[in-house]
């Protein structure tokens, strides 16, 4: 009887992983849904110094972050994929304007979300139904941490997760369930003594204890602040408009990027066909109609239009 249970649990696990990477996953891994007890003293004293600057919803559901049995009852295990963004050719400078690599293209949000409800509609067909939910940097999961623990990289010094192959351009998701997998076990850390992400930070955001000051970060100050970007600040944003990949780019590991093969993340054509003229006099319904499926509209038209000017003033 318990070798037709391992036997059940270990096909699970290669259907999982199977259909993952038919729906263009570049890697998966699982870990057991268990309290992340390591992570609970340091997102604390994370939050508690304010390193979450304005995203108070960062502060909501410490528990749940911490817990995925809070989210899915009864979850046994959490699988962590990943999808490679990295770009045939590196556009991001755009008359003068720098826009991040993820954001180039449509929405991940609504790209991987579609993926996940497949991956899961294959799994009820192949093995039945469970009890599962799917996430995309939308829910109080901690991402990167479940990545780590499943085996796919190790939290680099820039707070991203680096996974030895292939760099750290890559969108996380997770699927949390109530199926009983075989899992993966971490690597080891690979940053050395090398601190090329901390050096080249700009706005000094990066922290000793591998995670970021948001109060500092460009990303968060061009995407998620709703102020005015401090002054203090003039003559550190190098161009960025909307988020920052400094300390992805310098980082040695991406070196091994390699360009990925999702058509939804192909960079808008509209975007590369603005002059510099064309962002200053950037209007609403241009901006509606070339960010119309992209993650820019998180920062809204006003807030792209405030980063703008910001740069100008450089």
């Amino acid at each position: 009887m318990v070798l037709n249970m391992n036997q059940t649990i270990q096909k699970n696990t290669q259907i999982v992983k199977k259909i993952a990477a038919e729906e263009g996953f570049n890697y998966c891994g699982i870990s057991k849904a268990v309290f992340l007890e390591t992570h609970a003293p340091k997102l604390e004293n994370w939050l508690n110094k304010g390193h979450q600057a304005q995203m108070k919803w960062m502060e909501n559901h410490f528990d749940k972050r911490l817990d995925p049995r809070l989210l899915v009852p009864g979850a046994r295990s959490v699988v962590s994929l990943l999808l490679n963004y990295y770009p045939k050719e590196d556009k991001r400078k755009i008359n003068g304007i720098k826009i991040s690599k993820y954001a180039l293209g449509k929405d991940y949000h609504k790209v991987i979300k579609n993926k996940l409800y497949s991956v899961l509609g294959k799994l009820e067909s192949s093995i039945g139904e469970f009890n599962s939910r799917v996430f995309v940097d939308s829910a109080p999961v901690l991402e990167r941490a479940w990545a780590e623990k499943s085996g796919l990289g190790w939290i680099g010094k820039n707070s991203m997760l680096i996974n030895k192959s292939s760099g750290s351009f890559y969108f996380l998701a997770q699927i949390i369930s109530d199926l009983e997998l075989q899992v993966d076990g971490p690597i080891k850390d690979y940053c050395g003594t090398c601190t090329a992400c901390i050096d080249s930070c700009p706005t000094d955001a990066i922290l000793p204890e591998r995670t970021l000051d948001s109060n500092k970060c460009i990303s968060y100050l061009t995407i998620e602040l709703k102020e005015s970007i401090p002054q203090s600040f003039r003559n550190q944003m190098e161009n960025w408009a909307f988020g920052c990949d400094i300390c992805q780019d310098v980082c040695p590991w991406n070196r091994f990027s390699t360009p990925h093969k999702t058509d939804d993340f192909k960079p808008v054509n509209e975007l590369f066909e603005l002059s510099a003229v064309d962002w200053e006099n950037l209007t609403k319904e241009s901006y509606n109609k070339i960010f119309k499926h992209s993650a820019v509209k998180r920062t809204g038209f006003n807030g792209l239009k405030r980063n703008i000017e910001f740069l100008k003033m450089e």
